[in-house]
């Protein structure tokens, strides 16, 4: 027997919850066509996006260290991954529609620069006298405007709920644009379990990836109470090496707390407030997924330890100072001079003023490319 998308639809239908988004009965997309017969328009917009060379790209753009730090720290693309499973397993528990997670999670940092953050905060210097750049509006332009996939349409042609998961996507430095999509509700359920997951991820992985490069040291952490937990967790005694394995485990661990955490606190919240329908959770007051006030508390404390201990750490701050060098002079080369752009991208001057053209091409590169791109452009002795 074959398992099409009608009966996908009527199994969603059957076994999500009332709250939960249903593929069947998406806002659609914005060009019209025929639907699919294995499969939802959930799982189709998330098909779409793992196929783009946006997603590929991800694989050599920094999530903290950049490519040559060494082969075992995140890039991009397996932050992606790891948001993705984490956004999976919470709608699972909630009844939430998982593809429509999924699509949400695996497309939140297709816009990202490279560098990181570093590439981010340069392009929206280089930007501010034209609409400045952050990454989550970015990743909308990848979706929407900037992937070519078809002779019909530019962009992807997602459904407006995916899309809306997107541009909707939250973080305490992203805020965008989001008037064509009902700006006085909130996220849907699936959207604030992306932006969940995508804490959960960094703060786990970011953590793992400071100790493994000995930006600090397990002592370091003792002021922290959930990390004095997890310590007594695992039977590790300050003064202790912090072996592989046993890092390994308290990363997991903290994993599964704060997965634990979001999933009953969530839970009570919808209970609480009576949400019974997609639209109710969107018009409720404020997002409804979340820790509880304990356990965010200790999350809030990891996050201010890590922005000062790592993310401020002299060799990423040098590592940072690097990158805006290569995007900000990148940048100024080619506003200098247009014509040094590549043909596909003086193409798009025709749709996009020539700062915007240059942001979409920066954002697009991998690191390994900017830096090559920068030796063409400053290098004599390197040809173009």
């Amino acid at each position: 027997m074959i398992y099409g998308r009608e009966a996908r639809e009527t199994l969603e239908a059957k076994t999500l919850a009332p709250y939960a988004l249903k593929s069947a009965q998406s806002r659609g997309r914005v060009y019209a066509e025929p639907e699919s017969a294995t499969r939802t328009a959930f799982e189709r917009d998330r098909d779409r996006i793992i196929h783009t060379t946006a997603f590929r790209r991800l694989e050599y753009k920094t999530q903290v260290f950049v490519f040559y730090e060494g082969d075992h720290y995140r890039t991009r693309l397996t932050h992606t991954l790891e948001v993705a499973q984490l956004g999976r397993s919470l709608a699972r528990g909630l009844g939430a529609n998982e593809y429509l997670t999924e699509a949400i999670c695996l497309a939140h940092d297709l816009g990202h620069a490279p560098f990181g953050h570093a590439g981010e905060h340069c392009l929206n210097q280089m930007m501010a006298a034209y609409g400045g750049f952050n990454h989550n509006t970015q990743s909308y332009r990848v979706v929407t405007e900037l992937e070519e996939q078809s002779p019909h349409f530019r962009g992807l042609n997602l459904t407006y709920e995916t899309r809306e998961g997107i541009i909707k996507h939250e973080t305490a430095y992203d805020k965008s644009d989001v008037r064509e999509y009902e700006p006085e509700k909130r996220a849907s359920l699936e959207a604030q379990i992306a932006n969940l997951a995508d804490e959960i991820a960094y703060n786990a992985h970011d953590l793992e990836d400071g100790l493994r490069a000995e930006l600090f040291t397990p002592q370091d952490l003792q002021e922290l109470a959930l990390w004095q937990e997890l310590m007594a967790w695992a039977g590790w005694q300050p003064g202790q090496v912090l072996d592989q394995l046993t890092r390994r485990q308290i990363i997991r661990e903290l994993i599964g707390q704060s997965v634990n955490s979001v999933l009953q606190q969530t839970a009570v919240q919808l209970s609480r407030h009576a949400l019974q329908t997609p639209e109710a959770v969107q018009r409720h007051s404020a997002n409804i997924v979340g820790y509880d006030a304990e356990f965010g508390a200790k999350i809030s404390a990891l996050k201010q330890f890590l922005y000062q201990r790592m993310y401020r750490h002299y060799r990423l701050v040098r590592m940072q100072a690097k990158a805006e060098r290569f995007i900000s002079e990148i940048f100024q080369a080619y506003m200098k001079e247009p014509a040094m752009l590549p043909v596909a991208a003086r193409r798009r001057l025709d749709a996009a003023p020539l700062p915007r053209v240059i942001a979409d091409y920066i954002a697009g590169m991998t690191d390994r490319y900017a830096l090559d791109e920068w030796q063409k452009l400053f290098n004599p002795y390197r040809r173009a």
